[in-house]
């Protein structure tokens, strides 16, 4: 057969899987605290992670201890009494025999030795990490893939301690449960839309799969009953990263929907240097006031934040430079007022602060609506920076910023964020910085993978009362950086099968049927081409040139479905996520979701003037 087949179990079902196991050789051994059942990665995606399964007579709390390399580098938790202990270990360092010491209440302990593999090279190199024990105590910094390093915690040593290794990408949020929220690794379309968010444990383990119609990208953001802002897209648009949705936290159905098209005019909006027709807003950060009732919405391609009312979609008000965009929308806008005041430029993550200020990490990119103004990214600076605005007289004042001072070695054209811990205390994460030699490059590196005058860094700031408590610089770019402490509650391990909630769009068909009957012949092997299916999906995998004629069949009988797969080099005016982006141009993949069919269908595939057989059928 010309064409590679296989199938993939969902990461929730080989999870459920694993887990079962790991529960029924703790009921049928004799495991106790001397003799504990330890399993390492039992979740496949954390190799930092283990966990440690025993019984006691009585019920009795235990004490978890991971030794630092250090004193003060040793990670420990107490669980809640029970007979049963099923117990995460987290913060174990890689290539290295892990001493973890297990201590029962007022009793007994025991030491147990836990080698783990060495750090794959999805771990982004450590250049500096500058901050104290003191200062970062047993909380991480992590940072989120943008570009091959997959999500990466480092503590106040600069040493990894916590890893997953798989491309769960853009922001990583905890929950109010302790557990966190992030894009789940199954790609949908390049260059970075996903098919949802995943909600799992520190360990790796995915309690929920939140599967999106529309796909994922860039952020999410949990309200106060729990439900999920989810940022997407409408799949059959010709325009994307243009909606948000609200997503119910128990059954994953879609409850509400802002389409920014109602409320902003993409003819009219004035562009920032990114814009494309179909990317004309670029949404990468939702935020919920729930002072005002209101949602924000950064718009990269606009360079501008939105405001609106989270009941009528009605928009509120606009921040961003104001020059270019038409008369009707000048009510929106903000007069600055007070003396050191810049307007941000395609800027990321968004948020208000308990105040009602509003901060953003300001990329700058062009530094200028006008293009005859726009300058050169080496003469350029990134920043965090904290506005106070007036609703009532509409002025806007810069009451604090951070990054300015230090030009283009801070700067990031892409991506980034800032987080507001109480006042005067932040995080300023300068995660794109892109060298083309010695200057600031004007392209995305993700573009340029094998260039050796390519050098990439992210640079992560921590600030109290305006004093650097904190900076950590690795090499690579990563999208986000959060502080987040490996342990959070009180619970054990959530047990159980995980749940998949929502459910897949319909992927958009070609408009045009090339009218063709099949050759016989079976598709070649120099196209080097595979399918992999999931339960919902199946993706098409292959090399074809430049400028090659590909269209994707599904065929039952007189049915059929057809799906344009475009060979043409892909200009990006925005790579939030370079991640999935392939070294060689002519690889392509084309991701067909099962919704929407029925049926069992041969997979054919049209290259030119031909129709070819795969071989291969899909049950839908």
């Amino acid at each position: 057969m010309a064409i590679e087949y296989t199938f993939t179990k969902s990461l929730v079902d080989r999870q459920t899987e694993a887990e079962k196991a790991m529960l029924d050789e703790l009921e049928n051994g004799n495991y106790t605290l001397e003799n504990p059942l330890v399993k390492l990665n039992p979740y496949f995606i954390n190799p930092l992670a283990a966990v440690i399964l025993f019984k006691t007579e009585k019920e009795v709390a235990v004490t978890v201890r991971v030794l630092g390399k250090t004193p003060e580098a040793t990670m420990e938790h107490t669980f809640p009494k029970a007979t049963t202990h099923i117990l995460p270990v987290l913060g174990l360092y890689g290539g290295y025999e892990n001493t973890v010491e297990i201590e029962l209440y007022r009793g007994a302990k025991n030491t147990v030795k836990i080698q783990t593999e060495p750090l794959s090279n999805d771990v982004p190199e450590l250049v500096h990490m500058n901050t104290t024990y003191h200062y970062l105590r047993d909380e991480l910094i992590i940072v989120s893939p943008a570009l091959t390093d997959l999500a990466t915690g480092f503590d106040f040593a600069g040493d990894v301690r916590w890893h997953l290794n798989i491309p769960t990408v853009f922001d990583i949020k905890r929950a109010r449960n302790g557990n966190i929220l992030i894009g789940t690794h199954r790609l949908l379309r390049l260059p970075y839309y996903m098919s949802g968010i995943y909600e799992m444990t520190m360990v790796g383990k995915v309690i929920k799969e939140f599967t999106i119609p529309g796909g994922y990208h860039h952020d999410q953001f949990e309200l106060e009953n729990g439900n999920l802002l989810i940022l997407t897209e409408d799949l059959t648009s010709e325009t994307v990263e243009d909606m948000c949705v609200m997503v119910d936290r128990n059954t994953g159905e879609i409850i509400k929907t802002w389409d920014y098209k109602d409320f902003l005019d993409p003819a009219k909006v004035a562009r920032s240097g990114s814009w494309t027709e179909e990317d004309w807003f670029h949404n990468n950060a939702v935020w919920y006031d729930e002072n005002t009732n209101s949602l924000t919405f950064s718009g990269r391609h606009i360079d501008s934040m939105c405001n609106i009312d989270f009941d009528t979609g009605k928009l509120n008000w606009i921040i961003g430079d104001p020059e270019m965009w038409p008369e009707e929308y000048t009510p929106y806008f903000f007069k600055p007022v007070g003396n050191d005041f810049d307007w941000q430029y395609e800027q990321h993550a968004n948020l208000i602060t308990p105040n009602g200020d509003v901060m953003c990490f300001d990329n700058g990119h062009f530094r200028s609506k006008n293009p005859e103004k726009r300058i050169l990214n080496k003469d350029n600076f990134s920043r965090g920076v904290r506005y106070k605005i007036n609703t009532d007289d509409m002025t806007i004042k810069q009451v604090w910023q951070y990054g300015k001072e230090r030009g283009q070695e801070f700067y990031s054209q892409y991506i980034c964020n800032v987080e507001y811990y109480k006042e005067g205390h932040y995080m300023v994460h300068s995660g794109g910085i892109q060298y083309y030699g010695d200057d600031a490059s004007e392209q995305f590196a993700a573009l340029m993978q094998d260039d050796p005058m390519v050098r990439t860094r992210s640079i992560t700031v921590e600030v109290l009362d305006d004093e650097v408590m904190l900076e950590l610089e690795v090499k690579g770019n990563f999208y986000r950086a959060e502080k987040l402490s490996l342990y959070h509650n009180q619970d054990n391990l959530p047990l159980g099968e995980g749940k998949r909630l929502g459910h897949m769009g319909v992927t958009k068909e070609s408009d045009t049927l090339i009218p063709m009957d099949c050759c016989g012949e079976e598709l070649s092997h120099i196209y080097e081409a595979s399918i992999e299916e999931e339960d919902d999906r199946f993706n098409f995998k292959a090399t074809f040139e430049s400028g090659q004629l590909v269209m994707l069949m599904l065929e039952q009988g007189e049915e059929q479905h057809g799906y344009f797969i475009s060979t043409a080099k892909t200009p990006f005016a925005a790579l939030c996520c370079g991640t999935f982006i392939e070294k060689d141009a002519r690889k392509v993949t084309c991701s067909v979701n099962k919704a929407g069919l029925s049926g069992t269908y041969k997979v054919r595939v049209i290259v030119d003037d031909k129709k070819y057989e795969t071989g291969i059928e899909i049950t839908c």
